[in-house]
């Protein structure tokens, strides 16, 4: 048996088509017959070729890989990045970004490589990271409204998608969810319960989406009757929800149901309420957002308003493939609508 590596030929001849044909299946060519695909990549089952990935990208003029960058806005010294790249890993959210995105590039033989910029000298290195072509494009979650690098990017032109459309005016596409309407939902769930003192756990009011979630929550409430809503921040973490619904219980002890802007406070917001006696529902309805494997986890489980993460993931990183392979030149939106989920917390 001899000890070559399987061939472009060897495909070609056991998939009974040309070189070139299988030359275009493998550098992900576009306009090859569905059917011809599926024997060319049967060929390469059974003969076990493994394409050059060096070969490839200069055939392709493309790196095959793309940045996932999770950004902030701010400057901070070596350790504090450590503990920025900790939060965003224990937040489940970003976890379900990861798989939208995997489940879009893996597929297409492209792959990410997670990046985090919470500081200035982070941001230049994912610039340089691009403009040297060691990745295609990035998909970038900003965690603040004052982020300049989505700025950063489209004054350098190289080709980027964001997830939630951006404080500030900037020509890239971005992937959004109607927040203001999962608010909505929300608050008309709390009072087709019967709730008559609702209340909100907010989100950071720095981040667009948790302005908009509690924009849609009050004005709902505000048409139909209830003029004040008390509202206690949290920072989407679940300490932060059992703090904000202690300073809620302080001030308000008659609450009878709260919006939380995301799973994770919901969850440290209902266990503070069973330790308090509080039965959820039946004494305080709870209602979270995003719709995350936190909801199921919870106890009872929770009723919150969906947001479709791998969807919106997904759809970003089709929308930079159609920027890197010149199919879209202008920045495009995508926004998707919420849902809620009903279970038993409300």
């Amino acid at each position: 048996m001899s000890n070559q590596a399987p061939t472009l030929e060897d495909v070609a001849r056991e998939a009974g088509v040309s070189r070139a044909t299988v030359s275009r299946v493998v550098n992900g060519v576009r306009n090859v017959d569905p059917a011809i695909q599926e024997l060319v990549h049967r060929a390469i089952e059974r003969t076990g070729y493994a394409p050059n990935r060096a070969a490839r990208s200069l055939v392709t003029r493309r790196a095959e890989t793309i940045a996932l960058v999770v950004s902030g806005a701010g400057d901070a010294p070596e350790e504090a990045r450590g503990a920025f790249a900790a939060r965003a890993f224990a937040d489940p959210f970003f976890g379900r970004v990861v798989s939208g995105v995997v489940g879009f590039l893996s597929p297409r033989s492209m792959h990410p490589v997670l990046m985090f910029a919470e500081s200035a000298e982070d941001r230049r290195e994912v610039l340089t990271y691009l403009r040297q072509g060691r990745a295609d494009g990035a998909l970038v979650v900003s965690t603040h409204a004052d982020d300049p690098l989505p700025a950063l990017l489209a004054d350098a032109k190289l080709p980027a998608v964001l997830f939630a459309r951006p404080a500030r005016p900037v020509p890239l596409s971005c992937v959004d969810l109607d927040h203001r309407d999962g608010g909505r939902l929300a608050a008309e769930h709390l009072l087709a319960r019967g709730c008559r003192r609702p209340a909100t756990v907010a989100g950071p009011l720095a981040v667009a989406a948790s302005q908009e979630r509690l924009a849609g929550f009050r004005d709902t409430l505000a048409r139909r009757g209830h003029a004040h809503v008390p509202v206690a921040e949290g920072g989407f973490t679940l300490d932060s929800g059992i703090a904000a619904m202690e300073r809620l219980l302080a001030e308000h002890p008659d609450v009878d149901g709260v919006f939380a802007a995301n799973d994770l406070m919901a969850q440290g917001i209902c266990q503070l309420l069973q330790e308090r006696g509080r039965r959820v529902p039946e004494d305080v309805a709870v209602i979270g957002f995003d719709d995350s494997g936190i909801a199921l986890a919870c106890r009872p489980p929770l009723t919150t308003v969906r947001q479709p993460v791998e969807q919106m993931a997904a759809e970003m990183a089709r929308l930079l493939d159609e920027h890197i392979r010149g199919a879209r030149t202008a920045p495009a939106s995508v926004v998707f609508d919420p849902e809620l989920i009903v279970r038993e917390t409300a």
